[in-house]
């Protein structure tokens, strides 16, 4: 896989929710090795984040989705990151065997109670559960150090 039109300064995430299980990937690697967190990564140089989200899906999981709203935003002076809820289209979930190592479908109450489900993906689901959106809330977020510090919002 090519970086060189990578943007490493922006980066997407997305929430898909289907018959009330949510996709998760199993990371292998960085902070967030053998945790399952909600798939995503960096936008292109001249792609929209929409495009780069269903773009990472396709590669990590070999689902399509569709970006439907934006739940929660990462920020700083450095770079930031948009999660969007997604809608499944299409696909079977399956793990990319690079960026993880499985994929699966996880109830969504199960997930929220999983030792293995860090916290920052667990505040995304919540939000993307949230009929009304809600208010933007901060969540603390201890990534990359250098881009540190920063705050995630969620609705």
């Amino acid at each position: 896989m090519s970086h060189e039109n990578t943007n490493w300064g922006q980066s997407v995430a997305g929430v898909v929710i289907r018959d009330g299980k949510v996709l998760l990937a199993r990371h292998t690697y960085g902070r967030g090795n053998g945790l399952l967190i909600i798939p995503g990564g960096y936008v292109d140089y001249g792609e929209t984040p929409q495009d780069a989200l269903k773009r990472e899906f396709l590669e990590e999981t070999g689902v399509l989705v569709e970006p439907r709203a934006l739940i929660g935003v990462r920020f700083n002076m450095h770079d930031w990151y948009v999660v969007f809820r997604a809608e499944y289209v299409s696909g079977d979930a399956r793990p990319d065997g690079e960026e993880n190592s499985e994929v699966l479908w996880i109830d969504t109450e199960e997930a929220m109670g999983r030792a293995d489900v860090p916290d920052l993906t667990k505040s995304l689901l919540a939000a993307a559960l949230t009929a009304d959106g809600g208010a933007l809330t901060p969540h603390s977020y201890e990534g990359n150090p250098k881009h540190t510090p920063s705050s995630l919002w969620c609705s």
